[in-house]
């Protein structure tokens, strides 16, 4: 018996397709050009979880080793991510530490959070938590506003700035927060929607 058909569409060519709910168990591509354009609960939910845990696991470390170290004649001095969003705290600058802090460190890891919260049971084949559908729809709202790949650009663009006043050494936090933006840009490669849905509706039925 067939469940409920959808309307999905190719990201590289546009073409239209009308699909069961059925079809988020198996892998599927566009008859036109290739693209996947849905993964299965295996190749999509426990990859997705998977690559959040990890995530949010290196988040975590990033926020607490060192960050950068700036050497001056003899003097060196090692700062970490939240020292140095600390450093802008102070006068007109409490609100871009607040932003920088938000936008940098707390909505990627709540993102992360969430999806782990919406989508480990299911990988887990066991039933979705309540609330597990309004987390997994935040999780997707945020991602626009999850800004740490904008961070590590800016940061760049400073250390040449910089790089004449001081030496500055990368610190393990900062290879850390790129492995972090990294494996976010290769998790979105398994981020179908119509999937990612299907199975949560699945499991919460």
């Amino acid at each position: 018996m067939s469940g409920r058909r959808q309307t999905i569409a190719c990201p590289i060519c546009d073409t239209m397709y009308q699909v069961d709910d059925e079809i988020a168990v198996r892998d599927t591509r566009c008859i036109r050009c290739g693209h996947r354009l849905t993964f299965g609960r295996r190749g999509a939910i426990a990859r997705v979880v998977g690559l959040a845990m990890t995530s949010a696991i290196l988040m975590g470390l990033a926020m607490f080793l060192p960050f950068l170290n700036l050497t001056s004649g003899r003097n060196t001095v090692s700062a970490s991510l939240v020292e140095v969003v600390g450093g802008f705290a102070d006068g007109l600058m409490v609100p871009l530490a607040f932003a920088v802090f938000g936008f940098i460190l707390v909505l990627p890891l709540t993102r992360f959070v969430l999806l782990i919260f919406a989508l480990g049971p299911v990988a887990a084949a066991r039933p979705a938590f309540p609330g597990a559908a309004l987390a997994l729809r935040w999780a997707i709202v945020l991602k626009p506003w999850a800004m740490a790949e904008v961070f590590m650009i800016g940061v760049a663009v400073a250390l040449i700035k910089l790089s004449g006043l001081a030496t500055i050494g990368m610190g393990s936090a900062f290879w850390v927060l790129c492995a972090v933006v990294l494996i976010t840009a290769y998790q979105e490669t398994f981020m179908c929607r119509h999937t990612l849905w299907t199975e949560l509706n699945s499991a919460r039925a």
